[in-house]
């Protein structure tokens, strides 16, 4: 049984985040979304367990699919869950270089691969910060989220 961890900060999942998820669920036995706490992003708009939930409530379509929260290293959490593989989602040739850093720093402390999924649909330009800042300032975003997010959003800027 093949299990992948998708890690990321999630604030928020978004709709190009879900797409990953539904293909690694299709690709993988088993599919662990972390929420992580990223001390390199500051001043997050969503609590770790708020986004657990919202994430939670967007793939319950999924049967495969687990959704955690950590606050640790990301190779850490693929050792806690049994992973076999880590996945990343490319939108972009400049998503590529980072992510490529991190995939050989973790591959050389863990032995876990990293696995690269591009993103092939309409929603490659998501940002989870660009939608962030469209809710904030009252656009709609309704079709970058599911309606979970999108009701965090509105609880969250009052709309």
């Amino acid at each position: 049984m093949a299990t992948v961890l998708y890690p990321g900060s999630f604030d928020p999942f978004h709709n190009g985040h879900q797409e990953l998820v539904e293909t690694a669920s299709y690709l993988f036995d088993r599919v662990v979304v972390a929420a992580i706490r990223n001390p390199q992003k500051s001043g997050m708009l969503f609590t770790l367990e708020e986004r657990q939930e919202m994430i939670r409530e967007s793939l319950v379509h999924l049967d495969n699919v687990e959704v955690i929260s950590m606050s640790k290293l990301v190779v850490d959490v693929a050792r806690d869950v049994g992973a076999d593989f880590i996945i990343k989602g490319l939108r972009a040739v400049v998503d590529f270089e980072n992510e490529m850093a991190q995939a050989q720093t973790n591959l050389t402390i863990s032995g876990v691969h990293t696995l690269f999924l591009p993103s092939a649909s309409a929603h490659s330009y998501l940002a989870s910060k660009f939608i962030r800042d469209i809710a904030r300032f009252g656009g709609d975003v309704s079709a970058m989220v599911s309606d979970a997010v999108l009701r965090g959003l509105k609880e969250k800027f009052d709309q």
